[in-house]
């Protein structure tokens, strides 16, 4: 597990549902240049990951998309094991050469979906095109007027093809996308908002922002705490059907907001409640509810490991890292609604700090920056085990908050 650095990007489909995850693999923090054979390595390193760890921690019963080089493709490993979920996605760098349609063509005999990566049509890449079930198109690199013409070029050689549009950044991109008909959709469009100058907060998501917030003080009142949840019915409910479910294993009923604070603690009160507050965000995808938990317990976890005294604000920053996206409304805006420490407000809006450095990785080992993970002064060690970890922690949480 120490040489497991690997990441996770969600594909949406049209609804904003999780469809698949892009699996984003590396060797580990090396210097690549020191590799003879990148393709042999790479093929190496994403065998080791699914054998060693295994799908079902890494995707769940969603499909994995895996880049595949010219090398590794040649090696034409026999992944029937996973052919129902391992997508087979061809890179841009790889021809259409007679060794390797008929390996990608063996793939797809074994019952793998065939993608092909960044892709720009030419005929004599149609031998790859006509083994293909889905194209990837980068909006970004070619534009909406060029993508228009690939899904239109693409259509005509094969009327069956699936197309997911990658680095989408903007919702407006997003809808026109959507306009042009593609299936599906990977990139930080859903993490961005749209700015509107002077928007307010929703009342209702203003008092949970302040409620997330007395959460995370320092010097937090369980009095106070109370009177918050107590004034909200629907919460104080789901709230107390959490304590009781089976993840704790109380043997007597908790009936009382305070015996819940008492019996299990602030600490739990304090996580469980956010994780609620966070999932009473019903218009926004679960998988950037997610993702918000991931980073919080990441950067928890990783304060952990450097001694800090003050895991809970880093879970916090890590948290709240998304809360532009969630609230749709400037980070600024946010926090001025918000009595938060000015270390973590300057890790929100500049990444500043200790705190902000160690979002930084949490952000950079999303992305698969490996390169970048290392010059923020972390050791790898710690931060794959702590993604890992935070990453059970938060399937845990999704599982039991699905029997409130």
């Amino acid at each position: 597990m120490q040489d497991a650095f690997i990441g996770r990007q969600p594909i949406f489909d049209r609804n904003i549902e999780v469809y698949a995850y892009e699996l984003l693999y590396r060797h580990g923090f090396v210097n690549y240049a020191e590799i003879d054979d990148d393709d042999a390595a790479s093929g190496t390193v994403l065998v080791n990951l699914l054998l060693e760890i295994g799908l079902d921690n890494l995707v769940g019963k969603h499909k994995a998309f895996c880049n595949f080089t010219r090398g590794f493709l040649l090696q034409e490993k026999d992944l029937a094991f996973a052919a129902d979920r391992l997508v087979v996605e061809v890179l841009e760098t790889v021809e259409a050469e007679e060794e390797i349609v008929q390996a990608v063509k063996g793939y797809a005999e074994r019952g793998h979906m065939i993608a092909l990566d960044d892709f720009v049509y030419s005929e004599a890449l149609r031998p790859l095109v006509d083994l293909a079930e889905l194209i990837k198109i980068d909006v970004m690199e070619l534009g909406m007027e060029e993508t228009a013409q690939q899904v239109k070029i693409l259509r005509t050689v094969k009327p069956s093809l699936k197309f997911l549009a990658e680095k989408v950044e903007t919702k407006e991109e997003f809808q026109q996308c959507l306009d042009l008909g593609f299936d599906y959709f990977q990139g930080y469009f859903f993490s961005k908002p749209v700015v509107v100058t002077g928007k307010k907060l929703p009342p209702a998501r203003l008092a949970m922002l302040q409620l997330m917030s007395e959460l995370q003080s320092s010097d937090v009142s369980m009095e106070r705490i109370e009177e918050i949840i107590q004034a909200d019915v629907n919460l104080s409910v789901k709230l107390l059907r959490q304590v009781n479910s089976s993840y704790y294993n109380l043997i007597n009923e908790v009936t009382s907001i305070k015996q819940a604070i008492v019996r299990v603690g602030l600490q739990h009160i304090r996580t469980w409640a956010s994780v609620l507050i966070m999932g009473s965000v019903s218009d926004k995808p679960d998988e950037l509810m997610t993702m918000a938990l991931v980073r919080g317990k990441m950067c928890e976890l990783i304060a952990v490991q450097q001694r800090s005294r003050q895991e809970t604000s880093y879970f916090t920053v890590g948290l709240f890292s998304l809360l532009e996206s969630i609230l749709d409304a400037p980070m600024e805006h946010i926090l001025n609604e918000l009595p938060l420490s000015d270390e973590i407000n300057r890790a929100l809006l500049f990444g500043e700090g200790r705190m902000g450095r160690v979002l930084h990785c949490v952000q950079d080992y999303e992305q698969g920056d490996w390169v970048a993970v290392e010059t923020r002064g972390i050791a790898q060690d710690v931060v794959v085990e702590s993604y890992w970890e935070a990453i059970s922690w938060a399937d845990d949480i999704s599982e039991s908050m699905s029997q409130v």
